[in-house]
């Protein structure tokens, strides 16, 4: 199915996606978090009336405000390119994916872009008040704006809510509520969201701990960290929450992506959590590319009972996924492409029957309307792509999901450690006396960044080679464009994506440079 495919497109599609979402991903934690410390920085303002808290907000809300507008601009191309370079993926899905993203272009973004002038120019020219209420909706704009971004991604993780129409062969939306309310997507907000208000915390926290050491404002700097390690430690605990409960849906919803996160290649009950380990290289002679470990640490039966809540619970490997598992009802890969072919050719008899045969047309039709045969066939449309002697197509890249999750996983908990000492030793004013942690606040702002690209590589990398997972493989869904067509745009995004980096950084450096009481009044 897959012979009339250039991989090579596909892959500079990819390539080109990737770049766009990896730049995009740099600037919007920040700006979901900020936004909030901001406002709650603002709050105290107008609480207290002190001064100092009104310099310290403003300060903040210019570093907000930079971040904001390059996050605007690499955030529209990212849209566009769902039509320019993925234009089958949107006809096939459109009226769903389509969904969240009108409404988040609709209401959240121009609720966002109504407020945020007030929040900037409003000063000395609205009541306190009225301007404080201006920065909240701005912060609830912005999150709100990443829910529907997030609602739509969880859906090509986990596609609910929908009914396939195959007299225009696209998916249409039967519930709403179910594409916004699923477990996937509720996780993969609260998770996303969670993991940017550290960022915030982190890059505030960072910046402020420079200050400190250069026995530069003072006040100001301590009560920063004050407020952003309060809500980056909130942050980092529901995070690792929601984190727990994302785990157990992909255990669910994308077996062998939970399979790849721990290399694990032979499911079994008691299954150990890989705290830390290193990959050995690829085995040759083996058709799926078993992964061994140089070394690993491992928690006795931890996998099992974060899937299962139970050390008995059964995690499914890579081999189980792959051959099949009958202990288990687990359909091996020839399985479901058979019947992935199935569901093809019944859509492609019904297009040849609609004008000719309308007795076979409707036999036809009644079956895609069938719950019991969808449920048995289309629910594996996307592997009759793929031809049954290739089962290595479906497997993710072991090592990158692997280290990327681990990166995530192991960052995380040393955020822990990072927000709640910076709490405890600014509450009892010792923390300029240790500026070793000084230091290490600094340089863990790239970490910050870091740990937010690797959840992204897990999160995409990890459910390949699936755009919608198990019905719509992404090589299925390219633009018939050329390959040279998209690397010159690739080419020409990394330039001015490197160029607008650059200049935010120059601006924030300088911003920085400048101070709380130059650059914030």
């Amino acid at each position: 199915m897959l012979q009339n495919i250039d991989m090579s497109l596909v892959d500079w599609s990819r390539g080109q996606f990737a770049l766009t979402a990896m730049y995009h991903w740099l600037f919007v934690p920040l700006t979901l978090g900020l936004s909030f410390i901001v406002a709650i920085m603002e709050s105290i303002y107008v609480r207290t009336g002190d001064p100092e808290w009104k310099k310290i907000t403003k300060f903040w809300m210019t570093i907000f405000g930079i971040n904001f507008a390059i996050g605007v601009a690499t955030g529209i191309i990212l849209e566009f390119e769902f039509g320019t370079n993925w234009s089958k993926y949107s006809w096939f899905v459109g009226d769903i994916f389509g969904a969240p993203l009108a409404i988040e272009g609709i209401m959240a973004f121009f609720m966002e872009s109504t407020f945020i002038a007030i929040m900037f120019f409003g000063w000395n020219k609205v009541s306190r008040k009225f301007h404080l209420a201006s920065t909240w909706l701005t912060a609830i704009g912005a999150n709100l704006s990443a829910l529907w971004i997030l609602v739509a991604n969880a859906w090509m993780q986990n596609p609910v809510g929908m009914h396939f129409n195959p007299d225009t062969a696209r998916n249409e939306m039967s519930s709403f509520w179910e594409v916004l309310f699923s477990m996937s997507a509720v996780n993969k907000f609260l998770h996303t969201i969670s993991a940017a208000y550290i960022l915030a915390a982190i890059v505030v926290v960072g910046i402020s701990a420079w200050y400190l050491l250069r026995n530069r404002h003072i006040v100001f700097a301590k009560r920063s960290i004050v407020v952003a390690s309060v809500f980056g430690l909130i942050g980092i605990l529901n995070t690792i929450g929601t984190g727990d409960n994302s785990a157990r849906e992909i255990a669910k919803e994308q077996p062998m992506k939970f399979a790849a996160m721990e290399a694990l290649y032979d499911g079994k009950t008691h299954a150990g959590l890989v705290a830390a380990g290193a990959l050995k290289g690829e085995n040759k002679e083996s058709e799926i590319r078993q992964r061994d470990f140089i070394f690993k640490l491992e928690i006795p039966s931890a996998l099992s009972y974060i899937v299962h809540l139970s050390p008995e619970g059964f995690v499914p490997g890579i081999n189980d996924l792959i051959y099949g598992n009958t202990r288990r009802g687990i359909l091996s890969f020839e399985e479901k492409a058979d019947r992935g072919l199935v569901a093809i050719n019944a859509l492609r008899d019904l297009k040849k029957a609609k004008d000719n045969d309308p007795e076979k047309y409707a036999e036809l039709r009644a079956q895609f309307e069938n719950p019991e045969w969808v449920n048995t066939y289309f629910k594996y449309f996307g592997y009759g792509y793929f031809k049954a002697h290739e089962p290595a197509k479906i497997i993710p890249n072991v090592a990158i999901s692997f280290y990327s999750f681990h990166t995530m996983v192991g960052l995380g908990f040393f955020f822990v450690l990072l927000m709640f000492f910076s709490l405890i030793w600014s509450i009892n004013n010792k923390i300029t006396q240790r500026r070793w942690f000084l230091y290490v606040l600094v340089w863990s702002i790239p970490l910050a960044y870091f740990a937010h690209e690797a959840g992204w590589v897990l999160a995409e990398m990890g459910r390949q080679p699936w755009i919608i997972q198990d019905i719509l493989p992404t090589m299925a869904a390219v633009t018939n464009l050329t390959s040279a067509t998209v690397q010159v745009t690739f080419w020409l995004f990394t330039i001015v994506f490197t160029a607008l980096l650059i200049a935010e950084l120059k601006i924030i450096f300088k911003q920085i440079n400048l101070g709380p009481k130059d650059g914030g009044q």
